[in-house]
């Protein structure tokens, strides 16, 4: 029988309790094995659904267990790079959340580690592994809305009121692109394999961090256009438009938290003014839980990663290029 990957997460985020924790622990072919935290209350909730967690007072003590294959980093934004080095020049395997990096310069040097070590390191993006997403990306290239011209997202949520939210920090690399326009610009990539060029948008500020952006871009065979914000009330919808059908997405991003995954395919009839809409559904995919797996097939197997350091850096350059152009609302 092959063992599973032992897992080890640095540090108690309120996200890796509440997702990726049980996630790793639900996941086949996964073990949470360790946790590193010196707080012994937060250590106490990772063990209320993983009671056989051992617990390191420090990221360093975890790193050094010769029992732990592959660590989760869910740290502020801005110590990414440096503990995904850290564990991987300790010959661990790294899933590290988004945004991997700050700057597209330093996805250069997670590479370079990657490589040497010779172990997987990947961004936590996890909605490439949701089977809504791998059908939608299906529909696409299958031609089923014929030629994409336009697609647009939108994405928002509303945390002024969390002052000491690292989100609202630019010391720890906070705002709403990095937090959550990764998401809506990353799908429009994997959906259509295409990227982005001509990049515009306005951003608005808040003591230092973007709260609210609009971004505009032209793709090779298509425009794009989005909004996310950390000041407006809950929404998300990711829409691509062809000239012989539209794909909505109602719950692109966290599903089952802002509602079902859905897909809505429109599609025009060969009555004149009338037409059809097929949907999907999917009420119990965990693409926190289908990453784990799919992050264990390719340590074991060798099986091919959906989101690799490469594609994450896509990513990461076009943010780069809109905080270098945008204007201020």
């Amino acid at each position: 029988m092959t063992q599973p990957i032992r897992w080890g997460i640095l540090g108690a985020a309120k996200f890796a309790r509440e997702h990726m924790g049980p996630a790793i622990h639900a996941a086949n072919g996964a073990e949470l094995a360790a946790l590193a935290t010196s707080s012994a209350d937060k250590a106490a909730l990772f063990q209320s659904f993983a009671p056989g967690i051992a617990v390191h007072e420090s990221y360093e003590a975890l790193l050094a267990d010769p029992l732990i294959d592959a660590v989760y980093i869910p740290l502020p934004n801005h110590l990414h790079v440096e503990w995904a080095l850290k564990a991987m020049q300790a010959g661990k395997h790294v899933l590290v959340e988004k945004p991997a990096t700050l700057r597209e310069e330093e996805f250069d040097q997670l590479i370079a580690a990657r490589d040497a070590a010779g172990v997987l390191a990947a961004e936590a993006y996890m909605i490439v592994h949701h089977p809504q997403w791998q059908r939608a990306r299906e529909l696409v290239h299958t031609g089923a809305l014929g030629q994409v011209k336009h697609v647009s997202g939108k994405f928002s949520f509303d945390n002024r009121s969390d002052v000491d939210n690292i989100r609202n920090r630019p010391e720890t690399g906070g705002g709403a692109l990095r937090d959550i326009g990764v998401y809506v610009l990353g799908s429009a990539r994997f959906v259509t394999g295409e990227e982005p060029q001509d990049i515009s948008a306005q951003i608005e500020w808040e003591n230092g961090v973007d709260v609210l952006s609009n971004v505009q871009a032209r793709f090779p065979s298509f425009l794009y256009t989005a909004y996310v914000s950390t000041r407006l009330q809950p929404f998300q919808e990711m829409l691509f438009h062809g000239d012989k059908g539209v794909l909505r997405l109602t719950a692109p991003f966290n599903p089952r938290v802002f509602g079902e995954a859905r897909l809505e395919l429109h599609q025009a009839s060969h009555a004149a003014g009338s037409g059809r809409v097929i949907e999907e559904r999917f009420p119990i995919a965990d693409h926190y839980k289908l990453q784990v797996e799919a992050f264990g097939k390719s340590v074991r197997d060798g099986a091919p990663y959906a989101c690799p350091l490469e594609f994450s850096r896509g990513t990461q350059r076009a943010l780069d290029q809109i905080f270098a152009t945008a204007t201020t609302l």
